[in-house]
């Protein structure tokens, strides 16, 4: 530890550190700014088993490592952070709340034992309105202080089963109404939270989520050859998408319209494909017979997708669900055109540095169309103003300078 001066901040929520997904990759980014900075000491829960599960071994170099009896590493030191690992029962869906309750009454527990004075607690999403009230009580017994990022709306993401939807919001009211400061990377968001929970006076700020301008770095040319070849692709000559397959990403309505277009580029999609929802779309699209149309799986290669990323001719991005989302902040920071859906969460990030479509029928077409006949130039300002927009508004420094003025407030 570093003194009486330090403010500890114990983050819960998320699984991992640099390698799984949005949240991962936060911590991974917030951890490594403040990494020689004595003011600040961050503990992050992890999970030790499972799902998207903690794997040191991924890491550049970690230290303080410490083992149970069966020698597996419980503990360890990364970037002078201290993360811990929770095992977690195979109880299905359920066992995100059991995560975050575990991880949080470890925290408690590790703070009493070694006397740390107002700590702040960071939870990440709005899992368990169930045991909220109890961990404040536990919190406020320890000198703590509670921080909550709400993320995005979650009981609307159509993956929820009604009841599942019902706990989501009900769960978000109790966490925001005992949160003392709610972060949103999301200026929309931080409007609906005002907004929902008025009542509740909630003490909300803004601080974005963080990206990268492309360091123009290539990725091994022969792994970028290979991947044009092994998917029939040519450089410049594919629009992708990136994200999560899941229906409110809108894959339906881009390949639909993709479809429509007349380009003769091809539609490359870097995706976890889900079985059921890739057969349901094909039983309505038939892109089966669309040879433009390639699902190309995942890509874990980071050199690699960020190469996939800046020779794509565009991108696009169906997002409507959730805040600021990190895929689209890694497409406007290397790819040179973007065409994203037009709500709210997008034209925040995008600005006037992208075009926008809807979900009506020839909407999206139309714009493929338009965006197919494009020089060079008119790309090449497109790109110019996205790049500017992520380093002036979501770099990493900045997101990472906000952080530690509401930690240390």
């Amino acid at each position: 530890m570093s003194g009486d001066t330090t403010q500890h901040v114990f983050i819960i929520g998320s699984k991992s550190i640099g390698y799984y997904g949005g949240y991962e990759t936060f911590v991974e980014r917030l951890v490594s700014e403040h990494e020689n900075d004595s003011s600040v000491k961050y503990h992050v829960a992890c999970k030790a088993n499972g799902s998207g599960h903690m794997d040191e071994t991924v890491l550049s170099s970690i230290s303080d490592t410490v083992k149970d009896k069966k020698g597996n590493v419980v503990e360890f030191t990364y970037k002078d952070a201290h993360v811990f690992k929770i095992h977690c029962p195979n109880i299905g869906p359920a066992v995100a709340i059991y995560y975050d309750r575990a991880a949080l009454k470890y925290a408690l527990k590790y703070c009493r034992t070694h006397g740390i004075k107002s700590p702040v607690f960071y939870i990440l999403t709005c899992r368990i309105g169930l045991y909220i009230d109890r961990s404040v009580r536990s919190i406020k017994a320890v000198g703590g202080r509670y921080f909550l990022n709400p993320d995005g709306h979650e009981w609307m993401r159509q993956k929820w089963s009604k009841p599942v939807r019902k706990y989501w919001k009900w769960s978000e009211s109790k966490m925001v109404k005992l949160a003392d400061k709610i972060i949103c990377d999301s200026v929309h968001i931080e409007e609906y939270i005002k907004s929902e929970y008025s009542s509740y006076h909630p003490n909300t700020t803004y601080i974005a989520y963080g990206a990268d301008v492309d360091d123009l770095q290539a990725a091994d040319s022969s792994k970028y050859a290979a991947w044009l070849s092994d998917h029939d692709v040519s450089e410049y000559g594919y629009y992708l998408i990136v994200g999560r397959f899941v229906p409110e990403n809108n894959y339906e309505t881009m390949i639909r319209e993709f479809m429509k277009s007349s380009s003769h580029r091809s539609l490359v999609i870097v995706s976890n494909t889900n079985q059921k929802f890739l057969h349901e779309l094909n039983e309505k699209l038939h892109f089966e017979s669309d040879k433009r149309i390639k699902f190309v799986g995942t890509v874990y290669d980071q050199a690699l997708l960020k190469t996939i990323r800046r020779k794509a001719y565009a991108y696009l991005h169906g997002h409507e669900v959730g805040g600021t989302n990190p895929s689209l902040l890694e497409a406007m920071g290397t790819t040179s055109l973007n065409l994203l859906l037009d709500v709210g969460f997008n034209r925040e990030v995008g600005e006037d540095a992208a075009w926008y479509w809807d979900k009506g029928d020839g909407s999206l077409s139309a714009v493929i169309n338009e965006a197919d006949g494009m020089d060079k130039d008119q790309i090449e300002e497109y790109a110019v103003k996205a790049k500017r927009r992520i380093s002036g508004a979501y770099s990493w420094r900045y997101i990472g300078e906000r952080y530690l003025e509401e930690f240390l407030c």
